[in-house]
């Protein structure tokens, strides 16, 4: 009896939680994979007298050459901007700080954790005001009497995977500030005194006993990274033609520029599946590697 009662006042305190689990995440899941097997749009006919049909939108998305482009794009941009820029930058910066004075450590972080909490439009705000034709780069530049270069236009990648870089590395290094906190000085100054180098107590030691972090961070902004979408679309559009457009960015101009809602729906299926893949891929890798 008293366990039955335990059970119903589980229910019932769990209740509101579940509830607000199913309205705003479960529903428009199933809402979201239910539309990509229609011809759903947002105007005209096919907006209220929609069909169903099965797996025209996928089998149409694998033809769409400018789908595989802005695939292509995306997974640049995470390389670049993500798995070496943010994660390479963010272990070295929590890395080098370790036994640096308060307050050099307490500025670095500032400084860094600024780009962290400044929201994405911003952030292309003063990207924007930094790399365009007569921008504060070029500015500098001319000092050596070097041509203005057209950033956003010659090098629009490049431009966006630096502006996630400074944007995102705070995220890492926070993560690694923690990890590396948790790695006990007497193991390293067991493998200093056996005769380790610094550089094989780094590769050695250190990097394989915090592995669960990388792991973990390496999720964690490949998910940001490839769902991203403010940044890049207020500081490029996508452009020049289609040299920076990931799929969020693709996806967004079919559903609510062209209005095929069904078709956008299907890209935003494959690029989760794509971060579920990415995902069960570095977990298995970093198995592997212990």
């Amino acid at each position: 009896m008293i366990e039955k009662r335990k059970i119903k006042t589980t229910i019932l305190f769990l209740l509101p939680s579940l509830l607000l689990i199913f309205v705003f995440f479960a529903l428009p899941v199933f809402v979201t994979i239910f539309y990509s097997f229609t011809n759903k749009t947002l105007v005209g006919v096919k907006a209220i007298n929609w069909d169903f049909v099965g797996i025209e939108n996928y089998k149409f998305m694998f033809a769409d050459k400018r789908f595989f482009i802005s695939l292509k794009n995306t997974i640049v941009f995470l390389f670049f901007s993500a798995l070496v820029g943010q994660q390479v930058l963010g272990f070295a910066l929590a890395y080098m700080m370790q036994k640096k004075n308060a307050l050099l450590r307490r500025f670095v972080g500032t400084s860094v954790l600024l780009g962290w909490v400044t929201p994405e439009v911003v952030v292309s705000f003063i990207f924007f005001a930094f790399l365009n034709t007569e921008g504060s780069l070029n500015s500098f530049l001319g000092v050596f009497n070097i041509k203005p270069i057209a950033w956003l236009f010659d090098h629009a990648m490049l431009a966006i995977i630096f502006a996630n870089i400074w944007r995102g590395t705070a995220f890492s290094m926070l993560i690694f500030q923690s990890a590396l906190g948790n790695v006990s000085e007497s193991v390293k100054e067991s493998a200093r005194i056996d005769g380790a180098n610094t550089r094989q107590v780094l590769f050695r030691i250190i990097i394989p006993l915090i592995s669960g972090s990388i792991v973990t961070n390496t999720i964690l902004i490949t998910l940001q990274t490839i769902g991203l979408f403010g940044l890049i679309y207020a500081l490029t559009g996508g452009g020049p033609g289609y040299d920076t457009t990931t799929v969020p960015i693709y996806m967004y101009n079919k559903a609510f520029s062209a209005y095929q809602l069904g078709y956008g729906t299907a890209m935003a299926i494959i690029l989760v599946l794509f971060g579920m893949l990415m995902s069960v891929f570095y977990m298995r890798s970093f198995k592997r590697n212990d």
